[in-house]
This record gives C-alpha cells, structure tokens and sequence, in this order.
C-alpha cells in the first residue's frame, strides 16, 4: 500500500510517525494530536509549495506510526526517537559544548574529571554545573584539599614514582607504593563524594570530629589541616546560602540564520546575572522555519535535561509551548514557563542574546581569528584537559615504503606556531619498547610507524628530562589510536605520567585522548578548535615531508654518482658543484667535465650516466 493511501487509513489519535526513504531509512520523525489529519497534510500538493514538505514529500517511501494515550506521551517519544533515528529532514541538537558535569569514578581508588558526556559505566555523575568555570573551580578545590587526582595514569599497578600533581600536594600519590594507605586514601574519596551529593553540613561536622580526635592525639599537624579545611568549607556554604536567596533563575535562548547556515545562543541567568552560555551550529539547514527550529530545539534541550530553570525566553511563539510547558514542569516539580518578551527589560535580554548568537555566527561561519585566550579556553573545554594548553608538541613520522623515515616536531604557543622550537629526527631504527609488555597497553599490528613514533617521542622527552625543562602543555600525535598508544608507551618508559596526550586521525579528523580513547572527539568542520588542531598537524606533516624529501634527494644523488666506478665522495661534491645536478652533469659533454675532472674518468662517468638514466 502507497503511503498516501496508508495516511488515509490511520486514526484519529495522538501519536507519533516515521517516514522512511526506498532505503528504509528514518528521515522524519513528528507528533500529532491527530495522526490522520497530520500524515494526510504532508500529500497534499497545495503544501508542497513550502519547499521543505516538497522535498520530504517526494522521498517518502515507507510509513510507520505509533499510537500513544496523549499528546504528552507523543512530545516525548518524539524527542526519543529523533535522538535514535537523527532523521536528516528533522532539526538535529548539535552542540560543540554540553552541560558540565563531575565525574565520580567506581575503582579502588576514585579519580574525579570534568566531562560533558554522561555514560553507563558505573560511575557517579554530579551536575550540571554553572558556570563551566565552577566545576573547574570545585575540581582545583578537590585537587588541592582532598588530594583526590584527575589523572589517566593506570593505578590497578604500582610505578617507580609519581607524577608532577603529587609534588605538588595535589594528589596522594596511590600510583607509588608507600605514598599513601588505603584508608587514607578511602577517606578522602569518601569526603569528596560527599562534598559533591552536597552533604556539605554531614562533610562538617565529620571534619570537626575528626580535627577534635587528631588534637586529642597531639596530632597537631593533622589537625591544622582539618581546621583549614573546615573554613573553606564553610565559607563555601555561606557563599551558598547567599546564591541561593538572589532570585529565579532563566533560560534565553534566540538564533542567527542566514541559510543553510544558522547559529544560536544559549544563556543561563542566575539571581539576575548571567552564569553561563552554550553555543550551537549547523550547517545544513537548507530550509529554515523558525517556529519549527525552537520547537525542536526546546525539547532536544529540556525533555531530557537534569536540571530545569523556572522560565525560559524564546524569540518566537510556537504551537506545543502549553503542552512543553506542562510537561516539563511535571518533570522539574516545580512550574516551569516558556513565553517570548514583548517588551522592557527581558525583551533587552532576549535582543542581547540575539545579538550574541549574530556575533557567534560571524566568528564561526565568517572566519574571524578568534584570540589565542580564547582558542586555549575551546581547546582546553573539547578537550576535557585539567589546564588550558599553552604550549603543544605535535609529531609525525614521514617514509616512503619504509626507507628514508623521518620524523618531525613542530611547536604551537600561545597562540602562534614557534618555528625557533622545531625539531626534525634521522628515525635510526633503534628498539625503543619501552617495557611494553608490562605498560597495559595494546597496539594492535606490527606497524614500523609505531615504532618510530617511540622511538622520536623517547628521544625528545629524554633530552627534556636530561635538561630539566618542562614538558609541554599537550603532546599532539598525527595519526589514530595506535600512534596514541605509541607515544604512551614511550613516555610511561620515561617515567613520564599523566601528560596530556592526544592524537588526531588522517582521513577522519577524529580526536582521540589518552585515557579517554572510548569517547573519541569528532568536531564540527568550522569548529575554531579543529582549524587550529588542523593546522597544528599540517604544519607538522610540512615540515616533516619536507626533511624526508630532502633526505631521500640526498640519498639518491649520493646512489647515482658515487656509484660509478672511479668517482668518490669529494668528486660527487665537487661535480654537483659545479653543475648543480646529475641532469645537468650528464648534459655538460667530456670537454667541460674534463675542466673538473681528468677526461679518461670524464668519458667514463658519461658512459656510465647514458646507460642508466633512469639512476637520476
């Protein structure tokens, strides 16, 4: 049965349907209060005038509908099955920056990161926070009063020594044996765990208790450092106490659309201030309805959503606002409106909002040259590292069918490329393994890639460690999981841990970070964060072609000339010279030769070039 027919035959019920292409492919997904009536509208030709309808038109092959009791039942199912299916005519959330969250991790020794992505894994997550800065914040807190690490060293096994954050005193050092117990360690992930489920007053009096016992002890030492923390703790609570009574808090979101491009902003205001923003881009939105555009976006947002401010501004009214409305305040447990200023002080929010999603769209779409503070702030949010990245090292290894390997090292800082710090290696083939069959980590293959990727990465960090100088901010690799994998093994051989390691795949442009490699980074193609990553590894492919071709150049002169019987190394130089190359020597005739050489090995040489021009 067509689908025009099929449409004809369906309910008049609430619920939700699928169009799929001849591919079986879901390319729409929508609600209705209706489903007949809705389904029937898009054959109608008098609609497919708007030139979205006509194009979905045309591709449906294949129709699939879900009845539901309510609308509100369908709104939901319908945000569900847009994020399963991602249809290609539906407007699809996408979002270089997420909701930050703390995340809690389940091993024997707890660790806490910053993350934008909420997995199954076991582990607690605590959020979303705003500002992003705030959960940096409380992770620097964690680091320097609990000790408790963010860290991608592999602690199910001992090392020599500890990394840079436990000399420090921001980590208690459970990577090395006898720096810290068990207990110790337990108690301090329990005080974390605390802090972040927000038992502040239970976290108190605990530290108190504490404090009072190792006083008791003559422990006077150990009790000043509960005292100190028990006055950060409860200047954090006051502090608390005062966001907390600075009023409502509100949501504005506008957009910028020049199609197919569009851009639109995000603001969280907090007590009257804003707290943060989020930022979003597409590139493909080829016809643009506004109604549409918010509807979609507000529920991609909101449906799913941890945490629901009391109201929510939009630019533009749209049919489901009642309906979103009571569903989302069922969800928050508390009344949650959405309606679009008119006028006075949220009209000026809303026009400021609008103004910012303008000025995201130029700085995206129209190229603007962002500040190196602000590409260090997008790189070190994508990124998820502990700091911003000042200074990045990227490598890459160049060959052609395994002869002639190179390896190159080129330097981003502060925002420019440092051509005074690149470095470029003779790859000689030496077995830098670095103990890798006790490192924990595969690489899978036999790969002469990988091995001279140990190999310049050892020698680089060990000249590091020789001199005493810093390591770098980042350590970028060209190239996927196993030129990754590499390098840690290198580095962990030096005894170098919890570096910040990151490599980016060739074709697919995807970003892989050490510790994270499950969650690999795929940015959009005007993110200011890949153009800098991509210039950075281009940079690096250069320089590193470069020094190969001009190795390989050297190589093959050096086979052609002194090769021939009766020319030597001081001759070849001599005859390249004075003539510049091998084409031009076997041009030059025995009489200018013989201004350079003795005739007899003049003709000779010229014998041997015309037989073998290929040599050249």
């Amino acid at each position: 049965m067509e689908p025009k027919e099929k449409a004809a035959l369906l309910p008049e019920k609430p619920g939700v349907y699928l169009f799929r292409d001849t591919a079986e492919g879901v390319i729409y997904v929508g609600k209705a209060r209706s489903l007949r009536s809705r389904v029937r509208s898009y054959f109608l030709e008098s609609r497919w005038m708007d030139a979205k309808t006509g194009s979905l038109a045309r591709e449906i092959a294949e129709l699939e509908t879900i009845v539901v009791e309510n609308e509100r039942e369908a709104l939901a199912l319908e945000n569900q099955l847009i994020k399963r299916y991602k249809p290609k005519f539906n407007v699809m959330l996408r979002d270089d920056k997420t909701y930050p969250y703390i995340k809690f991790t389940a091993e024997k020794y707890p660790r806490v990161y910053f993350t934008r992505r909420i997995r199954k894994d076991g582990s607690l997550y605590f959020g979303p926070y705003f500002p992003a800065s705030l959960a940096r914040r409380i992770l620097h807190f964690v680091h320097k009063r609990f000790l408790v690490p963010s860290c991608t060293v592999d602690l199910t096994r001992t090392h020599p020594r500890p990394c840079l954050q436990f000399y420090i005193h921001r980590c208690l050092g459970p990577c090395v044996a006898g720096l810290t117990t068990d207990e110790r360690y337990a108690e301090a992930a329990h005080d974390v765990k605390m802090l972040l489920e927000g038992r502040r007053h239970d976290l108190i009096k605990s530290l108190e208790e504490r404090m009072a016992a190792a006083a008791e002890k003559e422990l006077y030492e150990q009790a000043a450092s509960y005292r100190d923390l028990l006055h950060t703790m409860e200047d954090i609570e006051e502090r608390q106490r005062i966001a907390a009574t600075q009023g409502d808090d509100t949501d504005v979101l506008a957009y910028h659309a020049e199609p197919p491009l569009v851009a639109a902003n995000l603001f969280h205001l907090r007590g009257g201030r804003v707290v943060d923003r989020r930022e979003f881009y597409w590139e493909d939105l080829e016809e643009f309805d506004a109604t549409e555009f918010v509807t979609s976006l507000l529920k991609q947002l909101y449906l799913d959503a941890d945490y629901l401010p009391k109201m929510i501004h939009v630019p533009a009214e749209f049919e489901d606002r009642e309906l979103l409305e009571d569903l989302l305040s069922e969800k928050a447990g508390h009344r949650v409106e959405i309606f679009t200023p008119q006028r006075g002080s949220k009209k000026a929010i809303l026009d400021l909002v609008k103004n910012n999603a303008a000025h995201s769209f130029e700085q995206r779409f129209r190229v603007l040259k962002p500040t190196s503070k602000a590409i260090g702030e997008a790189l070190q949010s994508a990124l998820n590292l502990v700091d911003e990245p000042e200074h990045i090292e990227c490598f890459d290894i160049s060959h052609l069918q395994g002869s002639d390997t190179v390896a190159s090292m080129v330097v981003w800082e502060k925002g420019r490329m440092k051509k005074s710090d690149y470095r470029k290696f003779i790859i000689r083939g030496e077995e830098y393994n670095g103990g890798n069959g006790n490192s924990g980590l595969q690489i899978s293959g036999r790969n002469d890639d990988f091995a001279s990727m140990r190999e310049v990465v050892t020698r680089r960090y060990r000249r590091l460690q020789e001199e005493k100088k810093t390591m770098p901010s980042l350590i970028l690799i060209d190239g996927g999981i196993g030129q990754l994998h590499a390098a840690a093994v290198a580095l962990e051989a030096l005894g170098i841990i919890n570096q910040p390691l990151a490599s980016i795949a060739k074709k697919e442009e995807v970003l892989y970070v050490y510790g994270q490699e499950n969650e690999p980074i795929v940015l959009q193609r005007h993110s200011p964060v890949l153009h800098l990553i991509q210039h950075i590894r281009d940079e690096t492919h250069r320089f590193a072609v470069t020094f190969h071709r001009l190795r390989r150049g050297k190589r093959q002169t050096k086979s052609v000339l002194e090769t021939i019987p009766g020319v030597g190394e001081s001759t070849a130089r001599k005859l390249l010279k004075e003539f510049g190359s091998v084409a031009n020597v076997r041009r030059a005739g025995v009489e200018r030769l013989s201004k350079v050489i003795p005739r007899r090995r003049a003709e000779k040489l010229l014998q041997e070039l015309q037989r073998d021009k290929s040599s050249c």
